[in-house]
């Protein structure tokens, strides 16, 4: 048997649409208005009245926004709502500033439409509004909250840096406080003393040095002579090799000192640089720890172009992938530690990459997804701004900077993918492969 079909339904009478039209308009929380061909209000929302401080809708018709608003911005919205009645075209979605003429500043997520008769000709326009001012403020402390953040990130990068030049600074000075007990002890050492004595044996017998000669005592003063005097050239060179040390540990301190100043100095701009100098200043800058580790550093620079970038946040981005390096290496432990630095061409040709390997701890699955983000660290004294820091500012110069690690005890990789400039690509001045042993058993 065949179900029966449904009746179509009716039409609404006139007076239901109206009764339809009055409850929609009184109910709507949004704010809904109509305006005839010269932007004359002849409907709206009850919603719209209570906004414009209308206790009925018959006080508001007739009005424009010449009556509620400041003339500059009523001005602007007459424009822009004569624009729609001419031309037909909808505004949907956009978010305007009004000001009031007490000067008070609203929000508005508005959306405009030309309003048009049975036979479609446009008779005028009609609006659906909502209010966004409290969203708006939300959204504005949102936004002073994140740069203030970004800031606090971004000086505790720096940070992260300047406290790699003082820790630097530091090993360093260790090495010449060593140097310099080993000159005063030295010095104190000497056999000056007994060279007096002969000095002073002389002296008594100058009268008959003959006779002085001939007796036992004055018979070894030759080979004792011999034998100071290899003494003190002996210890000469030694200490002679201890005031290079000083003087070349000094020099490095006023190189760190220097380098870090002249990156400080540097206005924010973005400039073609060389990426092999400032990787091998990021290494001059984590020289003295990475020594004092016995790290052995491989070399691998690629000729490439360029790179466009600000000079003081990519040295930061390096130390702190180098430090990092560093750090992940100590945590693993043993002797055969090795960190890889390698510049090469990107894969598409436009930018350039800057890679740093280490075999060190690695990283396992769950903590390689939350790498950089802020505050996470896995070390005792870790504070989780480094990572971060170094992937906002690389961010901020329209690069980008991931991590790779097979897992725990795999070491890790990171890589800085770099914008690359239009011109000719630069010669490394160091031989691809170069081996170089950061020891401090083979400075001594």
């Amino acid at each position: 048997m065949n179900a029966p079909t449904p009746a179509s339904p009716e039409a609404p009478s006139a007076k239901l649409t109206q009764a339809l039209a009055d409850a929609f308009l009184e109910n709507v929380p949004d704010i809904v208005y109509f305006k005839d061909r010269e932007s004359r209000f002849i409907a709206m929302s009850r919603s719209c009245c209570r906004k414009h401080g209308f206790a009925t809708e018959a006080d508001f018709l007739g009005k424009t926004d010449f009556d509620l608003f400041n003339g500059p911005f009523a001005q602007k919205c007459h424009e822009e709502e004569q624009q729609i009645i001419r031309t037909g075209e909808t505004h949907l979605g956009y978010l305007e500033k009004e000001i009031w003429p007490d000067g008070r500043v609203t929000w508005s997520l508005n959306n405009k439409l030309p309003l048009r008769d049975p036979s479609g000709a446009i008779i005028g326009l009609f609006g659906i509004n909502r209010d966004f001012t409290a969203t708006k403020a939300i959204e504005d402390s949102l936004e002073t909250a994140r740069k203030e953040l970004l800031d606090a990130t971004r000086a505790a990068g720096m940070a992260e840096v300047a406290n790699g030049v003082i820790h630097n600074v530091g090993n360093v000075l260790n090495s010449v406080n060593v140097s310099a007990t080993l000159i005063a002890d030295g010095v104190r050492a000497t056999r000056v003393a007994s060279l007096g004595k002969v000095c002073a044996l002389l002296d008594q017998h100058a009268a008959d040095l003959p006779a002085l000669f001939a007796t036992p005592q004055g018979r070894q003063l030759p080979a004792f002579l011999q034998s100071l005097h290899a003494h003190l050239a002996t210890e000469q060179t030694r200490l002679l090799a201890e005031i290079d040390s000083l003087r070349s540990n000094i020099d490095h301190i006023k190189d760190i000192v220097s380098m870090q100043q002249s990156y400080a100095t540097v206005v924010n701009i973005v400039e073609p640089l060389v990426a092999e100098e400032l990787v091998l200043d990021a290494l001059r800058l984590n020289a003295a720890s990475l020594t004092r580790h016995d790290v052995q550093l491989v070399r691998d620079f690629q000729p490439v172009p360029r790179i466009l970038a600000e000079k003081p946040k990519i040295l930061q981005i390096l130390v702190n992938l180098v430090r990092n390096a560093k750090h992940a290496l100590d945590d693993r432990g043993g002797t055969d530690k090795k960190l890889t630095l390698r510049i090469t061409p990107g894969p598409a040709g436009d930018t350039v990459l800057i890679i740093v390997a280490d075999n060190g701890v690695g990283i396992p699955p769950e903590n390689l997804v939350r790498i950089f983000a802020h505050g996470f660290t896995t070390r005792k004294k870790g504070h989780g701004f480094g990572l971060h820091s170094s992937a906002l500012a690389a961010k901020e110069m329209k690069a980008n900077l991931t991590a790779r690690s097979d897992g725990p005890g795999l070491g890790a990789t990171f890589t800085l993918e770099m914008p690359a400039d239009s011109g000719p690509a630069h010669p490394p001045a160091a031989p691809a492969g170069e081996t170089i042993v950061f020891s401090h058993r083979a400075a001594g």
